[in-house]
């Protein structure tokens, strides 16, 4: 060094010029210690994701200025729920970046009511994919949030009839998880149960450079995230925690329609987002397989809570590929809060049915 180098300047160049050398794929190398076989799979199948994420993030970037990138497909998915284009280009985005991997057998979606088998990868690939392509797409034609869900789960056993019925499991059986939220700038936040850490994607460099590592959501935060519009649908034990936050200084109501988005307002600034059940859907409206189970295991991973309000999220298994459930995640004191007018009420209802003397 010579004498006129400020020797702290040059240190700050040297730990932002090895921040912007932290790829998403060598990350999860470093998270693993290791270049053995399993990390190297997981890095490449983290590192397809990526270009996944990088392809949606383009066409929806110039969505307005392209024929057929809005608006309605016209068709039903399995959900029953009118397809939008730009989820129809997600799901076929996700499947030909795999249908390359060589290391994925079989992807599940929302969008599809049976999983998709890839055969060529079949007799090497070990892994399934479980994901949401555009969650919020209701966002999309008015250019606000949307975000993609993904979950990594290992392949057991052969599923000769090709149902999945072998996804039927809890979620503490997930590889890795994480979402991609497209807004202002395309993050990639992710978990191979080695903590939490967010990735921002340079479109000058074309990769997702580390930005956040070792997140950890606040225990306890001012925002509550629900659609209050179902309010007179919910069950009493939510209309009281509704009430309480109403009248309790220190809550602030925050909610976009895309769950990708409020999740990563939570992890970052605390608090709690909710999907209760309601009178017409008694299990809510998530999927617990694409979206549900991926982000409480990245909500646990940051010191969080994810519950269904009288049970741990990850510890449901589901019943069939597209089961629903309720969904309540966030800082844990927050969580707990809503759990525990959960409690009260089911104590009221069971003394209720307890017969005088």
């Amino acid at each position: 060094m010579s004498s006129n180098e400020n020797p702290t300047l040059s240190i700050s160049h040297e730990l932002a010029l090895d921040r912007d050398c932290t790829t998403l794929s060598r990350h999860v190398l470093q998270q693993l210690q290791s270049f053995g076989p399993n990390a190297q799979d997981l890095s490449a199948l983290m590192n397809r994701i990526a270009l996944a994420g990088k392809l949606i993030a383009r066409r929806l970037s110039r969505a307005g200025l392209m024929e057929d990138a809005l608006g309605f497909t016209g068709d039903v998915n399995v959900q029953g729920e009118a397809v939008k284009k730009m989820d129809l280009y997600a799901n076929e985005v996700f499947i030909s970046v795999f249908k390359q991997s060589g290391l994925v057998c079989r992807l599940a979606s929302e969008e599809m009511e049976t999983p998709y088998y890839i055969p060529e990868n079949c007799p090497i690939g070990r892994y399934s994919l479980l994901y949401d392509p555009i969650d919020g797409s209701s966002n999309v034609d008015i250019n606000l949030n949307v975000g993609s869900i993904f979950s990594i789960r290992q392949q057991t056993g052969d599923d000769p009839d090709q149902t999945g019925q072998d996804l039927l499991q809890d979620g503490h059986q997930q590889l890795a998880a994480g979402y991609i939220l497209y807004g202002p700038s395309t993050v990639l936040v992710y978990s191979i149960g080695k903590g939490v850490h967010a990735f921002t994607l340079d479109p000058s460099l074309g990769e997702f450079i580390l930005s956040e590592e070792n997140i950890k959501i606040p225990r306890h935060g001012p925002v509550y995230s629900v659609n209050e519009g179902n309010f007179w649908q919910w069950d009493d034990a939510l209309r009281d925690f509704t009430r309480y936050v109403h009248r309790h200084e220190g809550y602030t109501a925050r909610y976009s329609g895309a769950l990708v988005g409020d999740i990563h307002r939570i992890l970052f600034q605390g608090g709690v987002f909710l999907y209760p059940g309601t009178l017409k859907n008694s299990q809510g409206k998530l999927r617990l397989l694409y979206e549900s189970a991926p982000l409480a295991y990245l909500i646990e991973q940051a010191g969080g809570r994810a519950s269904t309000g009288r049970q741990t999220l990850l510890d449901v298994v589901p019943t069939h590929l597209h089961a629903r459930t309720p969904l309540i995640i966030g800082s844990q004191e927050d969580v707990e809060l809503v759990e525990s007018f959960i409690e009260e009420r089911d104590r009221q209802h069971d003394e209720e049915l307890i017969p005088t003397s």
